[in-house]
């Protein structure tokens, strides 16, 4: 049921442009939509959404924003939801911490010493989505190796869910929980990108918001990850991810 989201009034959705500074990539299309219907769908108050390129908050100067925006984006009745890693040094928000803490080319070398993980390249996803009374976990999302007929071969091909054995998912678990520990990250949908061989799991990165790959909870998963994500942002209650069920076939990006 919608509720009523107190001292929030606008939301400003930060992406990744393309090389000609536009927003019109389908996957950036499908990630702004998704958390645009994730907010107007969890509060009876109207909130003004505005997505906006990371490249054009550079300067005060280059801004594509209404006046409004630019003299309040940091004003406490605006939240700042990031979709990108690279957000410009003058853009304050409050998770500003963690972002740059997944930024850090450290941060592999930081879980090896401090969680005892391998770290390595990996193509699977852990969705890790905080609440503010505790972590749940969702089920793995997958990059398929075979890309289907009506997908272009530069796109990726995401699915959920992809099924891990007992052991792995507990191996992961344990990973994704201590490695929220150590960052104290704030309650936000993250992705814990990772791969696995012969029985061990390697870190790859963590991502502090639902990053492409949870394109495949749309329609997959209840709440989506794009969902969770805002819920988590204005601390509003996510009691379980479930799988829907008799599911055709994974969401294309």
């Amino acid at each position: 049921m919608p509720i009523q989201l107190l001292g929030i009034s606008k939301a400003l959705i930060v992406v990744e442009a393309n090389e000609a500074g536009s927003l019109d990539s389908p996957t950036v299309i499908r990630m702004v939509s998704a958390l645009k219907q994730a907010i107007a769908t969890s509060t009876d108050v109207p909130i003004t959404v505005q997505a906006i390129a990371a490249n054009t908050l550079q300067s005060n100067s280059n801004l594509e924003l209404e006046s409004t925006w630019t003299q309040d984006w940091g004003a406490k009745d605006v939240l700042v939801c990031p979709l990108t890693l690279n957000i410009p040094p003058n853009l304050p928000f409050k998770n500003e911490a963690i972002y740059k803490a997944c930024r850090d080319s450290g941060l592999r070398q930081q879980v090896a010493q401090q969680i005892g993980c391998e770290t390595g390249n990996g193509n699977f996803y852990l969705p890790l989505v905080l609440t503010a009374k505790g972590p749940l976990y969702g089920e793995v999302i997958g990059l398929a190796e075979e890309m289907p007929e009506n997908l272009s071969s530069n796109s990726n091909y995401y699915y959920q869910p992809f099924h891990l054995s007992d052991a792995l998912r507990q191996q992961i678990y344990q990973i994704g929980h201590r490695l929220l520990q150590l960052l104290s990250a704030p309650p936000a949908a993250y992705l814990m990108q990772f791969g696995f061989k012969e029985g061990s799991i390697y870190f790859d990165r963590l991502w502090p918001f639902p990053a492409a790959p949870a394109i495949a909870s749309l329609g997959v998963q209840e709440p989506n990850l794009f969902a969770c994500h805002w819920y988590c942002l204005t601390n509003q209650p996510i009691l379980d991810l479930t799988i829907i069920p008799a599911v055709a076939s994974p969401t294309l990006p």
